[in-house]
């Protein structure tokens, strides 16, 4: 086994998990998930079939990944974040097939924070940073930084994390002096050697 599975944890027979990845206390993976490289499952979190997880993402304690959901490389889900899969739940109801979920991608980088909610159906993009307590219900830009109930973009956020400061449609982050550009509400770094 090329990756570390606590005793109480459960992974089911057929999930793939990719090398020097952790799985810690109380947690289940389920036998179609996938799994990359060096990534940290905390304790009781829950990994449903059909999702896929990149490598180094970082699942701390108490978070649920349900079909339908996708984190790519290096997401970051806070303690007890929250995603759902259908848009109208009913227990009289049950909506328990694939074509029920709607699909939930979260891009290269991004960080959701502690308590945070992602309603399905949404793109969270690549560097984007949720704040904790959050509710998000539509999709947010890259390198947005996103607060609030019903979340809303408050700022911009550089690759490291650091809040930015755009002036005059340009910024550069006071602590690794990647340099980006805003242009009709969208933000991106600029090309050149990495900080």
């Amino acid at each position: 086994m090329s990756y570390f599975k606590h005793d109480t944890a459960i992974v089911d027979e057929g999930a793939y998990i990719g090398e020097g990845t952790k799985v810690w206390h109380f947690s289940h993976v389920c036998g179609r998930a996938e799994i990359g490289k060096n990534c940290s499952l905390g304790q009781n979190v829950f990994i449903a079939n059909h999702v896929s997880i990149g490598d180094g993402v970082k699942i701390q304690n108490n978070v649920s990944i349900y079909e339908g959901v996708t984190l790519e490389d290096y997401v970051f889900c806070g303690p007890s974040m929250v995603f759902t899969n259908v848009r109208t739940p009913r227990s009289a109801f049950p909506r328990n097939t694939s074509d029920d979920y709607h699909r939930t991608i979260v891009k290269k980088g991004a960080s959701i924070g502690a308590n945070a909610t992602v309603v399905c159906g949404v793109t969270v993009g690549e560097w984007a940073f949720i704040a904790a307590g959050a509710v998000v219900t539509r999709d947010v830009t890259p390198y947005a930084l996103y607060a609030g109930v019903p979340a809303r973009r408050i700022g911009w956020v550089c690759e490291c994390g650091q809040t930015l400061k755009v002036q005059e449609d340009e910024a550069e982050c006071s602590a690794c002096k990647r340099e980006y550009r805003l242009h009709i509400d969208k933000l991106t770094k600029v090309a050149g050697e990495e900080a």
